[in-house]
């Protein structure tokens, strides 16, 4: 790792390694990042995204490295990214390429995320003997069908909805992205009573302020199409979307969707951060100001990486989604207690959260 890297991103914390990948006779352009191991071998998503950085890949990787740590899982943190666009005829090969380049970096064990799936993990799977999110004939936990990550997001409203006295029946839920996590975040929130008046793909957006039906939504967009296309609601921009009134807001897509710069559109009661690294911590502190309630991605999202971590220990698919709630609505609660009750803004008391057990594990671990 160059000291330029060193400059830009190392603290206490890490990272381990910084490793760009190129190959001409594939094609393959990558970067991986190993934060911290000092919980054990890092798992984090592989994402597959033609404009993805150096730095967008190392802070998500810290996520990984904050939210298995908060969650008592046995992994440390890392995340990857092949720079490409998902729907690439080639996709297959340029995930095996990708595994034979990663085959060396042992501590590493990727999973699916935005732009790869339960079948991409199959491939590394297949090449290297070490991948989570898995398909079931395989003996893995997909997540993504499981649709963990959606679950663990509803668990945090559950909590949320309690402190804040604030019911999910009739709750108006808008959710930025309409893909794996949004899909089924909407499914769990609409079981709770919730209603969906907005939502959105790469495309644009739609409203409906009686209700969106997700089951309808859901069978459209699986089927290739977009959101705007489905005649289930009013047509939007992305940006009008940001800046309608709900009760509850879900980002599940690319990071960095409220900046400082344009926070002040959102107009709602609960944030619950359904996609890594969504809102920066300094917009997040300014919505904090003006009474919006936060649930940091690293809390929020984190029952993908419990599923994933699950599989791997060769548990149930029971045994996950039990895990997701017990450990979801503990972290919640706490977060919740420390930002409403202490006057923490919410990133800085998940850090600090996660940052109490990863530095009693890196006292036991040399050269840390």
């Amino acid at each position: 790792m160059s000291g330029h890297y060193i400059d830009i991103f190392s603290d206490d914390l890490g990272p381990e390694k910084v490793v760009h990948i190129y190959e001409p006779k594939s094609g393959l352009k990558a970067i991986v990042v190993v934060d911290n191991l000092a919980l054990g071998p890092a798992v984090g998503g592989c994402r597959m995204a033609p404009d993805v950085s150096t730095e967008e890949v190392f802070r998500l990787a810290r996520a990984m490295t904050l939210k298995n740590a908060l969650n008592d899982l046995p992994h440390g943190g890392a995340k990857s990214a092949i720079l490409e666009d998902s729907s690439i005829s080639n996709k297959e090969g340029l995930i095996r390429a990708f595994a034979q380049a990663i085959k060396h970096l042992p501590d590493y064990i990727p999973g699916p995320d935005m732009g790869t799936d339960e079948t991409c993990m199959a491939y590394i799977f297949d090449e290297i003997g070490r991948a989570v999110g898995l398909p079931k004939v395989l003996g893995g936990l997909p997540l993504d069908k499981l649709g963990t990550t959606g679950f663990g997001v509803a668990v945090a409203a559950d909590v949320a909805s309690e402190v804040l006295d604030m019911p999910l029946k009739n709750a108006r839920v808008v959710i930025q992205g309409f893909g794996n996590v949004g899909k089924a975040a909407a499914r769990f929130f609409e079981e709770r009573g919730a209603i969906l008046i907005a939502t959105c793909d790469k495309a644009g957006a739609i409203y409906d302020p009686k209700g969106i039906c997700v089951a309808t939504l859901t069978k459209f967009k699986d089927s290739g199409r977009s959101v705007q296309d489905s005649g289930l609601g009013k047509s939007l921009t992305h940006e009008d979307m940001l800046q309608m009134e709900s009760d509850i807001f879900i980002p599940s897509a690319r990071p960095d969707v409220f900046t400082v710069e344009n926070q002040h559109w959102l107009k709602t009661k609960l944030v619950l951060e359904g996609a890594n690294i969504s809102i920066t911590h300094e917009a997040a502190e300014k919505m904090c100001d003006r009474g919006i309630v936060i649930v940091p991605d690293v809390i929020a999202n984190s029952g993908g990486v419990i599923c994933a971590a699950t599989e791997y220990q060769g548990m149930s698919e029971k045994q996950a989604f039990e895990r997701i709630e017990a450990t979801i609505s503990r972290n919640t609660g706490e977060v919740l207690e420390r930002t409403l009750k202490h006057g923490q803004y919410p990133h800085a008391a998940a850090i600090m959260m996660a940052k109490e057990k990863l530095k009693e594990a890196m006292s036991y671990r040399a050269n840390m």
